[in-house]
Formats: structure tokens, sequence, C-alpha cells
């Protein structure tokens, strides 16, 4: 049987091996741009519904700055939260059962770090594992000499660069923690923030070189100041804690700037304005 031919005199149907290679090419395009567009087009779809009523009412129950942010902050960080709980995976560990209420307590503390700035969701961020309390964390420290030892240690939070952050639910909602300005959630989401840049030295993403060499300057002041603190047992506004670490310090600042907001600015001014410029907002317009 002989094919039909165009002018050229080429068959019209083209050779099966180049019929098929052509069809997995654009199939394989298709299916490659739907991996992209789909959770982008998914996404749209959440963040253009109504925030679910009882949300609101969790936020205003365990994330006491919900009430007391302007209209426009409230708007941001509702958009933040529906897109936190879309795009990561919550994990309930030691019997630990996932609610609205964890969840969306989670996402709302975490996303007050992001109002204002023009960043993604924890990207780097994918699951959350909430156990019931403090969690028991192996640890491994060379002491002097090469000697090498091993120790459990009790935890109510942990950040981690391989897209996982660890939190105790009943620290997360201890009355105490929140009475001495202590925020496990704010604590672990800044050493998230401080992870972007590829190494969690307690220098987040900044906008420009001065912009670096400026919080240089100020940081390491007020973490050799809290370290003298420390070493003298002197009191501190901002917890102990952070004289550990660069890391740490940045960690526990953030705590107080959202916290201690008033206290911070006035003992430590410089600190704050570093803050401030960072998370583009001022926690003192929020006090009650």
């Amino acid at each position: 049987m002989q094919l039909n031919k165009g002018k050229t005199g080429r068959p019209v149907f083209p050779d099966t091996g180049e019929f098929s290679m052509e069809w997995l090419l654009i199939i394989a395009v298709v299916l490659a741009s739907g991996f992209l567009v789909l959770p982008r087009l998914r996404l749209r779809y959440v963040l253009s519904r109504a925030f679910p009523l009882n949300y609101s009412k969790i936020l205003r129950r365990n994330v006491p700055a919900y009430t007391r942010l302007p209209t426009d902050l409230q708007m941001q960080l509702k958009r933040r939260i529906r897109q936190f709980l879309f795009q990561k995976t919550f994990v309930g560990c030691d019997g630990m059962e996932i609610t609205d209420e964890i969840r969306v307590t989670i996402a709302g503390k975490a996303c007050l770090l992001l109002l204002n700035r023009a960043t993604d969701v924890y990207p780097q961020l994918t699951h959350i594992l909430v156990y019931p309390s403090a969690f028991v964390a192996p640890r491994t420290q060379m002491l002097a000499g090469g000697v090498v030892t091993h120790t459990n240690q009790g935890l109510s939070g942990e950040s981690w660069s391989d897209g996982r952050v660890i939190l105790a639910w009943d620290q997360i909602i201890d009355a105490d923690n929140e009475a001495h300005g202590q925020d496990v959630v704010l604590h672990e989401f800044a050493h998230q923030l401080d992870s972007e840049t590829g190494s969690t030295n307690g220098a987040p993403v900044l906008r420009s070189t001065a912009a670096y060499q400026a919080w240089s300057q100020v940081m390491e002041a007020e973490f050799a100041h809290l370290r003298h603190a420390v070493e003298h047992h002197q009191h501190t506004l901002i917890d102990p804690y952070g004289a550990t670490n660069p890391a740490e310090f940045f960690a526990v600042s953030t705590e107080a700037f959202f916290k201690k907001s008033v206290a911070l600015a006035q003992h430590h001014p410089a600190l704050f304005a570093q803050l401030k410029s960072f998370y583009r907002v001022d926690p003192r317009e929020w006090v009650a």
C-alpha cells in the first residue's frame, strides 16, 4: 500500500520513530508545565477564599498580638497564614493529634515575622513536627583531649536546615512563657530566617553590603554586652540563652523585639533599630 504524498513528495504521515519522539517531548513539556502551574493555581484559589471564622477565633485566643494589629497587617497575616497552611505539612509526634488550633496558632506566630516583608513564606521549610511537651534529642560533644560524650537533651523547640521545625505544644501555649516574653515559635522561626543565607550564624538575608556592616557592628557589640552580663550574673532584658552563640542571640533578640518591644527600644535602642529595619514593623504600636 502506497501512502498519499504531499507536494514535496514526502509522506503526509511522518516516520513512526520521529512521531513518537516529538509527542514524547510535547507530553514531557506539558507535564512539566502542569507541575509548575498547578500548585500556583491551587494557591491562588486558596488565597481567594474567605478566612475561616474559627481560624480568627484561634488567633484571638492564642496569638495576643493579632487583636492589636491594624487592619492592613491583620489582612496580611491572614493571607500569610493561608499560604503557610497550604504549603507546609504538620506531623504529630509521640501521640500528638494535629488540630486546626495547633496549625493556626503556629502559623500565626510564625507569620508575624513576615509582615511587610517582600519574602516568600519560609521557602526552605516543608514540615513542622509537634510534640505534646518537651522532647528529647541526642547530643554529641567533643571535650578536651578528644573525648566524645553522648547525652540526651530536653528541648521545647528546634530548627533544622533540612526543612524541619520541631516544637513542643505545651510550651507554645504556656502562660509563664508569655509573661516572661518568651515564644518558642518566634525563636525557632527566627532560626529559619537566619538559615536562608545558607549558614545559621545570626545574620539573615539583608538588603545591601552597608546593611550587613551596620548589622554586624550592632549585633557584635550587643552580643558581647550580653555575654559579659551573663558571666557576671547580672540581670538581662534579653534571654541569657542568647549568649550561647550569635545565632541564638538573633533568635532571643527576635523574641524580645516582638514580646518586650517597649523595654528593648528603651534599653537597647541600636539593637531595636536594626531589628525594626529588618522586620519592617514596630511592635510598640501593638502594646495593649
